[in-house]
């Protein structure tokens, strides 16, 4: 029989033991798809003395492992653990406090990122597992054996393969950019969150509405937030983000008018017609001095065309340089990593420090575009088969006349 605990004695006691472990393998299992948040459905943990499931759906009281993660006294390892990272946060208010995903680590030892966990493990143990159970409803009970074997597949191998990965970071002098990359992860999540209510000013088409349109929107958008929690449904059935800007514009004053699109047209958003007039009707009386600031529409970036080609030979260089680093260009930086150094360099005053001018980044390669960008390097194919052809060489001094 699988091990699977289900009394919250026997969770206490798991924690208890959990406490004592430095390094703990964590997982979760989890369905998202009707749901405001993901519903919880599976946790997974792995030491080096035991393997785990824990199934909170019996109504068990979580509250001391959330604690335990976020201490820093025990280092949690995990594998792309957005949701993970989340669960901790909505559960306690507090941010995991010593956590390493092993998929950002590979990210910064080869060229594959993001992998999954199966590509890991074939990569770094030399095994071969089964791969995510993406079609099994976690939510079902009961769960078969093979169910909870095929989760605690995904923690069995974290721990190993975390020390193989500690192992190559120290070799090749990476460790500290891994415990930056995994904190700028947890923090990154947790920002987004904290600013969720601000999140409306990154809806489509939303810089083109005028100030009341856009208090209209706003105040769709924090609606919409509330009456997804309380009923526990995917912000999508309540109000589609398009709908929302449509709505803000139109700012209709009956349920007859709301209705009036095609796209209005489903039960879903017909049961809301009556509250929908109610915000946008009140939103419509706010002051002037109440209304968001108008938004900039990106087009209006004047050096939008100059950016985008310094760019295209940025990433050039981005990717000739970690062909050289073994490691992948998609971890160092973005397409729009690389359009705000760019515009970082062209008036580095009016911008903020973008990523690949400051920390391992620019060690790595942002010196190396700077100098690009202000004309101290050439470039030349020296190995037209090799994957990293490029050259990049210091121009030659001009001679003394």
């Amino acid at each position: 029989m699988t091990a699977l605990i289900s009394q919250q004695s026997d969770f206490d006691a798991l924690c208890e033991r959990l406490q004592k472990s430095p390094v703990i393998a964590f997982d979760t299992e989890f369905v998202s798809e009707h749901t405001y948040r993901p519903k919880l459905c599976l946790l997974q943990f792995a030491t080096a003395k035991e393997t785990v499931a824990v199934d909170p759906l019996e109504g068990l009281d979580l509250t001391a492992w959330w604690e335990l993660m976020a201490n820093e006294s025990n280092r949690i390892i995990i594998h792309g653990g957005r949701e993970e990272i989340l669960f901790c946060w909505h559960a306690i208010g507090k941010a995991p406090g010593n956590l390493v995903d092993i998929q950002i680590v590979q990210g910064l030892l080869s060229r594959g990122f993001p992998l999954s966990y199966s590509a890991i493990v074939q990569k770094v143990m030399k095994k071969k597992i089964h791969g995510k159970e993406t079609r099994t409803d976690w939510a079902k009970r009961p769960l078969t054996d093979r169910q909870i074997e095929y989760a605690l597949e995904d923690v069995r191998y974290l721990i190993e393969i975390a020390k193989k990965q500690d192992r190559r970071l120290k070799q090749r002098g990476r460790t500290e950019w891994a415990s930056e990359e995994c904190l700028q992860f947890v923090n990154g999540l947790i920002e987004t969150q904290r600013t969720r209510s601000e999140a409306w000013t990154k809806l489509p088409k939303v810089s083109k509405l005028s100030g009341v349109e856009l208090a209209i929107v706003q105040d769709l958008f924090l609606w919409r937030e509330r009456i997804a929690e309380e009923t526990n449904r995917p912000l999508r059935n309540i109000l589609r983000d398009d709908l929302m800007v449509d709505l803000a514009h139109r700012h209709p004053r009956t349920e007859e008018e709301v209705m009036a699109t095609r796209d209005m047209q489903r039960g879903s958003y017909r049961k809301h017609a009556e509250e929908l007039v109610e915000v946008i009707n009140k939103s419509s009386e706010r002051p002037k001095s109440d209304w968001p600031a108008k938004l900039k529409p990106p087009e209006m970036d004047g050096s939008k065309q100059e950016e985008h080609v310094l760019s295209k030979l940025l990433a050039i260089a981005l990717a000739n340089c970690c062909a050289e680093s073994d490691l992948s260009p998609a971890m160092v930086a973005t397409a729009n990593d690389l359009r705000e150094f760019a515009r970082w360099y062209s008036n580095p005053k009016s911008v903020a420090q973008p990523r690949l001018a400051r920390g391992w980044r620019y060690e790595l390669c942002g010196s190396l575009l700077e100098d690009l960008l202000d004309g101290k390097l050439y470039l030349r194919v020296a190995d037209p088969e090799s994957d990293h052809p490029l050259v990049f060489e210091p121009l030659p001094e001009k001679k003394k006349s």
